[in-house]
């Protein structure tokens, strides 16, 4: 054999096996770049919420809408403080007012609310008044409802307001007093609970009616 032929059949098996090679130095050129690599180390751990503000609010309206587009409810205020590990709004100096299914207007103010996220648990602090305007089912107005006290905690979709606080409910001029109440509009239900307390208006009479015989 030559040295000529030699040489060409060590070139023939170099590139048959050079593939190989090539795969090999890879592979050990992939291995080395994972180990030299810097890591970015652990994932940071995502804290709780604390009840810390996230963000403010000033002369702002919330409102919220039923499925039909029609305005159930809206909140207003000076200023509101959001809090995000219960989802609350603070507000200052809230204006509220939500509609029912039917209709009926209820109103309330405060020095100071404390609202869940879309406005249906709304609890008032401080000189709180709510008020209620509805129809009967001839559509003939009501007489005005009017709570005032230094709590009240208002549910808007169950439409009931409820305190543990000295409480004065007005209807028409009709009033009443009592330590602590408990009001359902849905069931028509109201409790005065405490040292209850009230004076009703007599009625006037109705057009038509005869005064009661005297007795000879």
């Amino acid at each position: 054999m030559t040295p000529l032929r030699g040489f060409a059949r060590a070139v023939d098996r170099l590139t048959i096996y050079l593939p190989v090679i090539l795969m090999g130095l890879l592979a050990l050129g992939t291995y080395w770049l994972a180990r030299n690599t810097p890591t970015s180390g652990a994932a940071p751990v995502q804290e709780a919420p604390t009840h810390d503000p996230d963000y403010f609010l000033r002369g702002f309206s919330v409102k919220s809408f039923d499925p039909n587009g029609r305005l159930k409810t809206e909140i207003r205020g000076t200023e509101a403080r959001h809090f995000p590990d219960n989802d609350t709004l603070e507000i200052d100096q809230p204006r509220m007012r939500s509609f029912s299914e039917t209709g009926a207007l209820t109103t309330g103010t405060a020095d100071r609310a404390l609202s869940n996220s879309d406005g249906s648990e709304v609890q008032l602090f401080g000189n709180a008044i709510v008020t209620r305007q509805s129809n009967d089912a001839k559509g003939n107005a009501q007489p005005k409802l009017e709570i005032r006290s230094d709590f009240l905690h208002i549910f808007g979709n169950t439409e009931k307001v409820r305190t543990n606080k000295p409480v004065v409910l007005t209807r028409g001029d009709d009033r009443f007093a009592g330590d602590s109440l408990d009001y359902d509009n849905l069931d028509r239900v109201l409790e005065l609970h405490g040292r209850v307390h009230g004076v009703i208006q007599p009625q006037p009479a109705s057009p038509g009616a005869t005064a009661p015989a005297k007795a000879p």
